[in-house]
């Protein structure tokens, strides 16, 4: 069961200007290319304008009860440190002057906050996780529950 979902989805406005666009470049092909039947660059421009903007929005982040999901990406609750919200400059400084080229990054432009996940694996070289987030206090509310849950008497006890 999942304590925490988020899509990171493309803004609603992204839809809209990347449709305009398309059926602009769908009209001024059609209009140079008499040859092809007039519904096929519409069709083609407006399907991968649309698959494109979906492609940019799969990514899901999850929170079981004994492990953190980013898209394909799993982390065992066990690993966790510490997560931290970050604000939008602190995001800016993280993905930059002080980022560290071992740290795993799921950033999207879109999205100005993120959460920084402290990791406590000896085993493991990645020192932290960075991940956008629309939510960054309530994603790092839901790992800290599921960590306090799972080492309780009477958690999970799965690992």
């Amino acid at each position: 069961m999942a304590r925490y979902v988020e899509r990171l989805r493309v803004p609603w406005w992204w839809w809209v200007a990347t449709a305009m666009l398309a059926g602009l470049f769908a009209a001024e092909l059609w209009r140079g290319v008499n040859t092809v039947p007039a519904w096929l660059p519409f069709a083609l421009a407006l399907g991968l304008a649309a698959a494109g903007l979906w492609w940019l929005g799969r990514i899901e982040i999850r929170v079981t009860d004994d492990e953190l999901v980013v898209d394909d990406a799993r982390l065992p609750l066990t690993a966790i440190a510490d997560v931290v919200p970050i604000n939008a400059a602190g995001r800016r400084e993280l993905l930059g002057p002080a980022a560290d080229p071992m740290a795993f990054v799921i950033q999207r432009p879109w999205l100005p906050t993120a959460a920084q996940v402290l990791l406590d694996d000896p085993a493991d070289p990645t020192p932290y996780w960075v991940i956008s987030t629309a939510r960054p206090v309530e994603l790092a509310a839901a790992v800290t529950a599921a960590r306090a849950a799972a080492s309780s008497p009477g958690g999970s006890g799965r690992r």
